[in-house]
């Protein structure tokens, strides 16, 4: 069954929203990311990554909302098959967002290193778009839990 192992909030204060998930919650900084694409923090309670994301640019974060905008970005699960979670999506109309894969060089399919973390995005409901993940997310337990 896949589990919910990764949130990704998007916000103009880095530093300020990581700041209040470790004071108040007790999280532990993982990681920190300063790329062309965003810069933030890792964050993690031990089963679950909680990525605190400013954008860069908007096919990142995706044209409906783009980099200014703040709220829940997305939600990662990791699977046990990237096949079979891309059909069940499908199924339930889910489409892989290519913009946001092309953007970040991920998708199913691509021969790309895996490493943890994002690969492959697709559209929820809502508005809010759902990563899946065979490897997980860094600083979570995994499926053995």
């Amino acid at each position: 069954m896949p589990k919910i192992k990764h949130i990704a909030l998007s916000t103009q204060d880095v530093d300020k929203t990581a700041k209040f998930y470790i004071d108040v919650f007790g999280m532990k900084e993982i990681g920190k990311i300063d790329s062309p694409n965003a810069r933030g923090y890792y964050l993690s309670d031990g089963d679950l990554n909680l990525a605190i994301l400013n954008f860069k640019n908007d096919a990142v974060a995706g044209v409906e909302r783009g980099k200014g905008w703040s709220g829940i970005h997305h939600i990662g699960f990791q699977v046990e098959s990237l096949e079979a979670i891309t059909e069940r999506l499908a199924t339930a109309g889910s489409e892989p967002r290519h913009d946001v894969n092309e953007a970040l060089g991920v998708g199913y399919g691509k021969e790309t290193e895996r490493h943890g973390n994002v690969e492959v995005k697709y559209s929820g409901p809502d508005g809010v778009m759902v990563d899946v993940s065979e490897t997980g997310w860094v600083g979570t337990s995994g499926f053995n839990v």
